[in-house]
């Protein structure tokens, strides 16, 4: 493929546990992106980006997800430092509902990467947490009335998150 060059391809042997998708995938100067469906443009082609279009390709043609309602890269100010949370589920009042982290397949999902998304939700405090490395997937639903959280079998379709 030639510089600049777009094709729809799925990258060979993925290995992730969700569904296969059919990713625009283009080369430039020797480096690969990906199209991003949500930000309606090309984004470098990482491991973590990898994770991210599958995901969202599952969210919403296995989910139900409505497109229009999630984001990707949704800057926040966490004290005076800029963060960037990876996905993020809005409501049809534009309130955040739901926090979204991808690691790369090769990244264990441990405690630093549960810290990490629970100080995202100290800004946005959403009720559901999702956090994915491609091949183990976890979602958190928390009563923040109650100060509980129950993590949950599956990611629930949108029309069974909680109100």
């Amino acid at each position: 493929m030639n510089a600049g060059q777009s094709s729809s391809t799925s990258l060979p042997m993925s290995g992730l546990n969700l569904p296969p998708v059919q990713l625009k995938i283009k080369q430039q100067k020797n480096k690969a992106y990906v199209f991003d469906r949500l930000r309606k443009q090309f984004v470098r082609l990482t491991p973590e980006e990898f994770v991210r279009q599958h995901f969202i390709h599952y969210l919403i043609e296995h989910k139900h997800y409505p497109e229009g309602l999630l984001a990707n890269e949704v800057c926040i100010e966490l004290g005076n430092r800029s963060r960037r949370c990876d996905t993020v589920l809005y409501d049809n009042f534009l309130n955040a509902r739901m926090i979204i982290e991808y690691k790369a397949p090769t990244v264990a999902i441990d405690q630093p990467v549960f810290d990490q998304i629970a100080r995202y939700n100290m800004h946005l405090q959403v009720a559901w947490l999702v956090v994915s490395n491609g091949l183990q997937h976890f979602c958190c639903y928390i009563d923040h009335e109650k100060q509980e959280y129950f993590f949950q079998k599956e990611i629930p379709p949108y029309d069974r998150l909680k109100n």
